[in-house]
């Protein structure tokens, strides 16, 4: 039963960096939120207020407190427990619409802040898709090309770039068909189907109501193209979803979305285009809602609204820590942490064992850190010579992990320079 705890002045509700899983509601008072801005190491200050919540996203993410809450004045505040929380949340629809939003927005921010740091060059729409073709076509992902040129000309009918355009999607369909023909099956991206659905929460999704929002993708198609107007968002019921970021003319992989997860919210939500491009992994099956009924479906199906705010939480977290990755100076310590995140998203059974193997490459490596291939395999090559690490073609070892986090804390800093 949620219960009403008083502050005195100058109390600490909890600190940054603790475990715990209560969130509050301020009925009285007012708390401060204190926390360091990730790129300059400057204090942050956020003041909350009557009637707001505070400590959400860790609590529904099940990650530490990112900010310490002190009480600025005698306050009450009432704490919920993740269930109370929920019950609360799903009988309240206007409710459910302002943290949606408010958890959308600072996910927008921080992806903002990414393409500022990776001095990603902002396109507008229509030259953004064009931009995002033509990585897939450099890169010989000709069904993904076409795939985008296809979505161009289907949203842009009328534009004066409407001839050429129709040249480069006849060029990329027949280089992908003569691929095609040479390897002797459908040209697309290897076929890793996990059609396994492991999340529960599937089950309400799973009735016949739902199946008239049922689409099936093919290996490599493109599902939604970065910068293309959000009106549609979708739920994974099958397979796997690759989502692609083009970083100055170049793809950059980002994820891994699987059943359960969903995918082109933000859009839908923000009314803003497409910040990633969404693609297939074998073969894929979605529920498509659109923008018209997506506040009547998440209002009329708690469970799928709280599935998608914590699926905020979870990602608002990651894109933090992967930011956080990107302000550090030294190179060495950028890769180190790399290492350290790679770490903390496969979590060993054995804490006393420090050798740890990471499926990754180089180039992955390279991506996280924000650096080139060529830096990358310089600052790695350095690591390899000083018996820190291991290089094999499809994975790195790293004979102990706890020299990554003392080459961290000894060389990070979180100015930029």
């Amino acid at each position: 039963m949620p219960k009403a705890m008083q502050y005195t002045k100058g109390s600490v509700i909890y600190f940054e960096g603790d475990h715990e899983e209560r969130i509050f509601i301020m009925q009285q008072g007012a708390v401060l939120l204190s926390s360091t801005d990730i790129e300059s190491g400057l204090p942050v200050a956020e003041q909350v207020k009557a009637g707001e919540f505070f400590g959400v996203k860790s609590a529904l993410g099940h990650f530490a407190r990112e900010e310490t809450a002190t009480a600025l004045v005698p306050t009450i505040a009432v704490a919920l427990t993740v269930q109370e929380f929920e019950t609360l949340f799903s009988n309240n629809k206007a409710l459910i619409m302002k943290m949606l939003r408010v958890f959308s927005n600072q996910l927008r921010q921080i992806h903002k802040k990414t393409e500022s740091t990776l001095n990603n060059i902002t396109e507008d729409q229509k030259s953004g898709m064009l931009t995002v073709a033509k990585s897939f076509y450099d890169e010989e992902m000709y069904r993904s090309a076409c795939d985008v040129y296809l979505k161009f000309l289907t949203r842009y009918p009328n534009c004066v770039e409407k001839e050429e355009v129709a040249k480069l999607y006849a060029d990329a369909k027949l280089r992908k068909e003569k691929m095609a023909a040479r390897s002797g099956r459908p040209s697309a991206m290897d076929s890793n189907e996990d059609s396994s659905v492991s999340n529960s929460s599937l089950k309400v999704f799973e009735l016949p109501a739902f199946e008239r929002f049922a689409k099936t993708y093919e290996p490599g198609q493109v599902i939604i193209s970065e910068y293309e107007p959000g009106d549609c968002f979708y739920l994974i019921q099958s397979g796997n979803v690759q989502l692609v970021k083009c970083v100055n003319g170049t793809s950059k992989n980002l994820d891994i979305l699987k059943p359960g997860e969903f995918f082109g919210e933000m859009a839908i939500l923000d009314n803003s285009p497409r910040s990633a491009t969404c693609m297939a992994v074998g073969n894929v099956k979605c529920l498509e809602f659109n923008k018209e009924n997506f506040e009547l479906l998440i209002t009329g199906n708690p469970q799928m609204a709280l599935l998608l705010l914590k699926l905020f939480c979870k990602r608002i977290y990651d894109q933090k820590r992967r930011y956080r990755i990107l302000v550090v100076k030294d190179l060495q310590a950028r890769i180190a942490d790399v290492f350290l995140m790679l770490d903390e998203m496969n979590p060993v059974s054995n804490e006393a064992e420090k050798q740890r193997r990471f499926n990754v490459t180089i180039s992955d490596i390279a991506h996280w850190a924000g650096l080139s291939s060529d830096v990358t395999r310089d600052e790695v090559s350095k690591m390899v010579s000083q018996r820190k690490i291991e290089i094999y073609e499809n994975y790195i070892i790293v004979n102990n992990i706890l020299d990554m986090k003392r080459l961290y804390d000894t060389r990070a800093t979180t100015r930029q320079a």
